[in-house]
């Protein structure tokens, strides 16, 4: 997760400004933990502990639900993310503009084949009805902020903007997304695969489907019994393979994907199936799936903007090399 040092992000830069809430991050880092133990662990009262959360939720780096306890319901807090990158420049460097970023609402799938449970929503109202894989061909699917389904894929297409001989030396994907347990279950994982331009770069298990507490921007209409919020998490296939968060998921690289210029010539690469990349001056395929023979079969849940715990929609970014001026340098 990259965070630009600016003004507008100083909630969550607080955040590190506390020598307990630091001291959060690192028992939380080894497990999730209640408030209670949290209290107790940091010798302070749960009082105190509660507003520390309600800061560190409210930035996106914590996420809580409300569990059963020996002793009735209690608050049960984890980190929302394994990783931060914090970008100083406020001028773009030669890397930067060797980039170009896209944001893809999660409504705005290409292709999908889904299974229940499943079912689309508008920040306003659901989209045709819960269960029927057909309302996923619903013309009023593009306008959805959340969407669910018990196993399948929906497939969307980044643009490619490449030009001349330039090639793609790493791709980022940005999003906020859970399994898909009946109502919520934070013990739910999910083995989710991704795909871009045709291979399979890698698979992560998610390990719940998050409810108990309203997503931060989750509107106040959907039902306090379904999910909430998911897990902001990144993925970047790299010149040194594929990483979520920093930990690597495969040994797929931005090579291997074989995407390149439109009108451009070369091999194409191949993908998981065998077949040619797709991706070989095209848009470039980006596919979540969740398969129902996985050993962990567990769904996926994508939030979007106006859901969730993050008011955002897919991101990706793509930084691309060019080969004819490396040759000149």
């Amino acid at each position: 997760m990259n965070i630009p040092v600016t003004l507008n992000n100083m909630p969550l830069l607080e955040c590190f400004a506390s020598e307990t809430r630091v001291r959060m991050i690192e028992l939380l880092g080894e497990r999730p933990m209640s408030v209670g133990e949290l209290a107790e662990m940091l010798e302070l009262s749960s009082a105190i502990v509660t507003k520390h959360v309600q800061k560190m939720e409210s930035a996106g780096l914590l996420t809580s639900e409300s569990v059963t306890g020996t002793r009735g319901r209690r608050k049960l807090c984890s980190l929302a993310v394994d990783s931060l990158i914090l970008n100083f420049r406020s001028r773009p460097s030669e890397e930067q503009r060797s980039a170009y970023a896209v944001s893809i609402p999660v409504g705005q799938y290409v292709d999908h084949e889904v299974q229940p449970t499943c079912g689309l929503a508008s920040d306003k109202r659901l989209i045709g009805m819960m269960d029927d894989p057909r309302y996923f061909a619903d013309p009023q699917h593009v306008g959805a902020r959340h969407l669910w389904y018990g196993a399948g894929y929906v497939e969307y297409r980044i643009p490619n903007y490449l030009v001349g001989t330039q090639s793609v030396r790493e791709i980022s994907v940005t999003l906020e997304l859970g399994s898909e347990a009946p109502g919520y279950n934070a013990n739910w994982p999910s083995d989710i695969s991704f795909h871009l331009g045709g291979v399979h770069v890698g698979t992560w298990v998610c390990p719940g489907n998050f409810g108990g507490t309203r997503g931060l921007y989750t509107p106040e209409w959907w039902d306090e019994q379904s999910s909430q919020y998911g897990l902001l998490k990144t993925l970047s296939v790299r010149e040194d393979g594929t990483f979520m968060d920093g930990l690597k998921l495969s040994d797929v690289t931005a090579a291997d994907l074989g995407i390149s210029a439109p009108g451009s010539t070369g091999k194409n690469k191949t993908n998981d199936t065998g077949n040619a990349s797709a991706s070989k001056g095209r848009d470039i395929s980006l596919r979540i799936e969740s398969r129902s023979d996985a050993a962990n079969p567990g769904g996926v849940s994508l939030f979007g903007r106006g859901f969730g715990n993050y008011d955002r929609d897919i991101e990706v970014s793509v930084k691309f090399s060019d080969s004819s001026r490396e040759i000149r340098s």
